[in-house]
């Protein structure tokens, strides 16, 4: 990562732990952009709506009066499959997959929330921001494995930022004196008719001389259920005696 690309992380990072705005809808916090989009056929009050009962409110997609530079409005596909039942109206129809916010939206929200972003960083934040989303899903469809058996087509359903409302695993964590996680999401997996809840608690990794800014990603399965315990306790033990946590 270059020296721009540790500046804009550094900025990802400030904007997600602080992006629970007076001007947010309650729950709507953690990272600075609510992933939504307007659109302009669709009623301004039901889409206000339709984003609050989702945690998702609308962010608008077109340059703002201030801006000194244009900002690309195209939306990325990523990889995480969407789950149509309840697909949110900041989702574009007819795709399968989550679409992430432009750097347009990014930039909008960012200053909807009280920050003074710089244009040029939009391009990196929005990378580093896709990414981020792109591991945690690998880490999900890690645990997801587990049920390969019985589901092989997992979906993300819906997700909510909770940066205040830290997780009893990471408060303990932090009385064994670790820092607290800079935000939390909670993702809820489709898992083939079956809702799975999972945390994510996101981190800072610690800085080395010399070395690009790091961020670690804790994502595991809510203790919402017995076979979320039992799943928890199974992928625990396989880390153990893969001998992995001696060079982790």
């Amino acid at each position: 990562m270059a020296s721009g690309d540790t500046a804009a992380h550094k900025l990802f990072i400030r904007a997600a732990a602080q992006a629970n705005a007076s001007d947010a809808p309650t729950n709507v916090t953690g990272c600075p952009v609510s992933h939504a989009q307007g659109s302009a056929t669709a009623c301004p009050a039901a889409s206000a709506e339709h984003g609050a009962r989702i945690n998702m409110p609308v962010v608008d997609n077109t340059a703002i009066t201030s801006q000194q530079a244009r900002l690309d409005t195209t939306r990325q596909r990523s990889s995480i499959p969407i789950a149509t039942d309840q697909r949110p109206q900041h989702q574009e129809p007819g795709t399968d997959v989550w679409m992430y916010p432009s750097e347009q939206q990014f930039y909008n929200a960012m200053q909807r929330k009280g920050w003074d972003p710089s244009e040029k960083d939009m391009n990196r934040v929005v990378a580093i921001h896709n990414t981020v989303n792109e591991r945690a899903w690998q880490h999900v469809l890690a645990w997801e494995m587990l049920h390969a058996c019985k589901c092989t087509t997992p979906q993300l359903k819906r997700f909510q930022g909770k940066p205040n409302e830290y997780s009893p695993k990471a408060r303990l964590l932090n009385l064994l004196g670790y820092k607290l996680p800079f935000d939390r999401h909670d993702w809820v997996v489709d898992r083939c008719g079956k809702e799975v809840r999972y945390i994510i608690d996101f981190y800072s990794g610690a800085p080395q001389p010399g070395a690009p800014a790091s961020m670690h990603l804790d994502v595991r399965p809510a203790l919402d259920s017995v076979g979320a315990v039992w799943d928890r306790l199974k992928m625990q033990f396989g880390w153990v005696t893969s001998g992995r946590w001696l060079h982790e």
